[in-house]
Parts: structure tokens; C-alpha cells; sequence
């Protein structure tokens, strides 16, 4: 039980020190662009009909 507490202590350590942490690329707002991607695919249904749709982006949308 005497070694117990320091190899805790150890493991402990090692594995707060060992996290990783995530960020998106600085400038990149793809959260964003998914939302506008959405929203342009759902105006372009409408606007265009379903099957007239040519291409579609988070900033336009144009219809065949």
C-alpha cells in the first residue's frame, strides 16, 4: 500500500500531461461553410426544382 499513492500519482500525471488538445486551422470556419452549404441546397430546391439543380456552394447556388 506504501507504493500505491506514487505510482497513482505517476500514471496520474503522465496521463494529464499526455492529453491532447483540438483546434481547427486558424481562418478555417467549416462549421460555417456546412451551415451556408446547407442553406443554399434547401434554396436551391426550391428556386430551381428538384432535379434542376447544377451546382451548389456556400455562397451560390445556379440551377441547369
Amino acid at each position: 500500500m506504501n507504493r500505491f499513492a506514487p505510482f497513482a500519482a505517476a500514471v496520474t500525471a503522465a496521463f494529464l500531461l499526455s492529453a491532447c488538445v483540438f483546434a481547427p486551422p486558424s481562418g478555417s470556419s467549416n462549421a460555417f461553410d456546412a451551415d451556408a452549404l446547407a442553406k443554399n441546397s434547401e434554396r436551391a430546391l426550391v428556386a430551381c426544382g428538384a432535379g434542376n439543380v447544377k451546382e451548389v456552394s456556400a455562397k451560390s447556388f445556379s440551377c441547369k
